[in-house]
């Protein structure tokens, strides 16, 4: 019994560790906050890395990350060339305050929308805050859900191993 638990937890964790490295899924059509339909796949950054941020307007801890983030994201990609990208998971009665609620807050992201969560199924979001990191070749290599304030230095921290 022992044994075959053993095996299971092993078989978990190796599973785990494939996902890890999984790509970042390509075929599902978002929404920029202008109302134009973008495949996923338009979001990389040029070989360098890529944070996901899975938010929703309503969600505290999700806008206390990015206000969090604004505030060094200049510093960050200028040294690291990272690049944020915010999907929203508001749906269709709450996206119409997706734009101004970015344009409130002066986030300088690339923003789209996830109304029907077809990339939050893909990318196995259960809660927001979710953040991901791609490396350069659009793998996942990091993710974390949750927020508390400082956390972000976590985020840049696993960056920088990527350069």
């Amino acid at each position: 019994m022992k044994k075959a638990i053993l095996t299971i937890v092993g078989l978990l964790m190796a599973a785990g560790l494939m996902a890890q490295n999984a790509k970042m899924p390509q075929n599902i059509t978002l929404k920029t906050v202008d109302g134009a339909s973008v495949q996923s796949s338009a979001i990389q950054n040029g070989g360098k890395p890529v944070i996901i941020s899975f938010w929703a307007t309503w969600c505290k801890p999700c806008n206390r990350e990015l206000n969090n983030i604004k505030e060094v994201y200049d510093e960050w990609q200028e040294e690291t060339g990272v690049k944020l990208v915010a999907v929203s998971i508001d749906d269709a009665r709450s996206a119409a305050r997706v734009k101004p609620h970015v344009d409130g807050n002066d986030w300088p992201y690339e923003v789209y929308l996830d109304q029907n969560s077809d990339l939050k199924r893909a990318m196995n979001v259960v809660n927001v805050p979710h953040t991901f990191i791609l490396n350069g070749d659009g793998e996942i290599v990091w993710q974390h859900a949750g927020y508390q304030d400082g956390s972000e230095e976590e985020v840049i921290e696993q960056v920088r191993k990527l350069l």
